[in-house]
């Protein structure tokens, strides 16, 4: 289970690794966050611009090899090959408004950022039990 500001979330195996469908895996988790990130981003870059968005859905959608999570290759990667975004506005801009507003999204959409960029993950186990 992770926790965020707003919610409590119950993570599960997809269905494809053993699970039974009834939580959300990782990987939808990653993709709802891209999601959820790259909805609002729009809204307040378009507001920058000067452009009104009357309403909009974005979705996602990854490549993923089970192959690699499950162990069965080394030769597959871990986690998505790649990653699908799709946004549909409604608005009255510009090819050159959409261009900005598509450029501008990306370069302040945090999770946008972090998965095309990568970060730097510390990782500890049990640190707090751990004596020196």
């Amino acid at each position: 289970m992770g926790t965020s500001p707003s919610a409590l979330a119950e993570a599960g195996l997809h269905p494809a690794t053993g699970g039974d469908g009834m939580l959300a895996c990782s990987g939808d988790l990653l993709l709802e966050a891209l999601v959820a990130c790259a909805g609002v981003t729009p809204k307040a870059v378009a507001t920058a611009i000067g452009v009104d968005i009357k309403e909009g859905a974005v979705s996602a959608e990854g490549d993923l090899d089970f192959r690699g999570t499950l162990g069965v290759s080394k030769e597959v990667p871990v986690g998505f090959k790649t990653i699908r975004l799709a946004f549909m506005l409604d608005c009255e801009a510009t090819a050159e408004e959409m261009q900005s507003l598509a450029k501008l999204t990306e370069r302040y959409c945090v999770v946008y950022q972090t998965l095309t960029k990568g970060v730097v993950i510390e990782t500890t186990y049990n640190e707090l039990l751990m004596k020196p």
